[in-house]
């Protein structure tokens, strides 16, 4: 017993070095970087404010979401808390500028956290015809998987198929080099991650696991997830030659072994220093490699810091 409070009272320490690590980088260097003060009037068709002619899907620094269709995950305030990630709906996500959308089903087809579960995957495709069907040039990446534990549900990719339609833009590498503009009427990269049935194939409606990429360590300690983000992307070729998305993400996961285990206050701990990262990005050289940066509770200065990154990458600032 004394030994796991110990180890309990240790674990505090780190938390609070590494929040204190990253406030204090914070106060010292700000989070000035180019176009952090650009804010766009309406970020529901902010791609269009940038000018679809003009915007390039590989100078897109995409604002994302983790674990997007959480918002009804578990029972409310009993599981709910351990596993919801967002509390908005796929449909609001997307309406404050979410474009990159996180989603786990589980072999019925239901929104699935671990072993919590939550609405069928018919609301998050619902969701997301609604909102392109308000909006002329907005084009989302849709990331479905199987979750880890469980089996892929029968004829999936058919029923995405089938649901997303003319909407889905096909997998060919040509498409990091187009703009928004030679992409459209389509909008949906569809990226399909089953574990065990066959990957989409090249020309496929919908793209293989391996045009979406990231490098994720199960860790609640913030600084050191900073870091590990930062190294990992650091060692990505640049956007512009590069023939897959990769996603850094601004979030650390609660640990079985401690006191606190609730996803809000524990992401918490990294939330505030979105700005932080991209600042440090660009001092450190890398804001050439910056592409799908997401985040738990999705907020609109999260969206912002994004597009404004975007706005200057199109405007040659950096």
């Amino acid at each position: 017993m004394g030994a796991e409070v110990s180890k309990q009272v240790e674990r505090r320490k780190s938390i609070h070095t590494q929040k204190k690590i990253l406030y204090d980088l914070k106060e010292k260097n700000g989070c000035n970087f180019p176009g952090c003060d650009y804010h766009v009037q309406d970020r529901k068709n902010w791609m269009s404010a940038l000018i679809p002619e003009k915007l390039h899907v590989n100078k897109i620094v995409w604002s994302g979401t983790h674990d997007s269709a959480t918002n009804k995950i578990g029972i409310p305030f009993i599981s709910r808390p351990f596993a919801q990630c967002q509390s908005l709906s796929i449909y609001e996500q997307l309406v404050i500028g979410a474009r990159v959308l996180d989603i786990r089903v589980q072999e019925d087809r239901r929104i699935c956290h671990g072993i919590l579960l939550s609405y069928n995957v018919d609301v998050v495709i619902n969701d997301v015809k609604k909102f392109l069907s308000e909006t002329h040039s907005e084009i989302i990446i849709l990331e479905i998987r199987t979750e880890f534990g469980h089996d892929d549900p029968p004829d999936f990719d058919k029923y995405l198929e089938d649901e997303l339609g003319e909407l889905l833009i096909h997998q060919d590498d040509n498409v990091f080099n187009r703009t928004i503009a030679e992409l459209l009427p389509k909008r949906i990269i569809c990226v399909w991650k089953p574990r065990k049935s066959p990957q989409p194939k090249h020309g496929s409606p919908l793209w293989s696991s391996g045009y979406l990429k990231d490098n994720w360590i199960d860790t609640d300690l913030p600084e050191t997830k900073f870091e590990s983000n930062m190294k990992h992307l650091s060692e990505q070729p640049p956007v512009t030659s590069r023939k897959f998305f990769y996603r850094v993400e601004n979030t650390v996961t609660p640990q079985a072994d401690n006191p606190v285990l609730c996803v809000k206050p524990v992401t918490d701990r990294i939330h505030p220093y979105a700005r932080l990262f991209v600042m440090e990005c660009i001092s450190r050289g890398y804001g050439d490699r910056l592409q799908i940066f997401s985040s738990d509770f999705i907020d609109e200065d999260f969206v912002d810091a994004c597009i404004g990154l975007t706005n200057a990458r199109i405007e040659g600032k950096f």
